[in-house]
């Protein structure tokens, strides 16, 4: 068994990569949901500056940023901290487990990012072409 790992272990920086795109591109359809309404949603789009709208620009911009693997660490610590709150403001009042309250997916969302944060964005990431400083 030792073999197979030790084979797959080169693949983890394109697992890491995956984990980021993928994790990016739901983040961000989060935010187009939110204010353009696709995929569609059943409430209205909210105010621009209101919370809901302000963590929907913050959905958009960095769920981008993430899945283009630019700035991804920046992003990912902000989007982490979103998701923190939105679970504490939105999902937590609603019941102490998170199935029932509606937060699992914000948990996630906050510890994938907060992994994204320590990890760096893996293979196949705009910052692996930027010059180093």
């Amino acid at each position: 068994m030792d073999a197979l790992f030790a084979r797959l272990s080169p693949l983890a920086p394109y697992a890491l990569a995956a984990l980021r795109i993928m994790a990016g591109l739901l983040f961000l359809a989060h935010g187009t949901q939110k204010l353009f309404g696709f995929p569609p949603s059943n409430g209205p789009a909210p105010e621009l500056l209101s919370l809901r709208g302000i963590g929907g620009v913050i959905e958009i911009a960095t769920g981008a940023l993430i899945a283009l693997g630019l700035f991804t660490r920046p992003a990912a610590f902000l989007a982490s901290g979103q998701m923190a709150v939105a679970y504490f403001l939105f999902h937590a009042p609603r019941g102490f487990y998170p199935a029932i309250n509606g937060g699992d997916a914000a948990i996630l969302f906050c510890f994938i990012f907060l992994y994204l944060v320590t990890a760096g964005p893996g293979a196949l990431s705009l910052d692996g072409r930027r010059p180093r400083v």
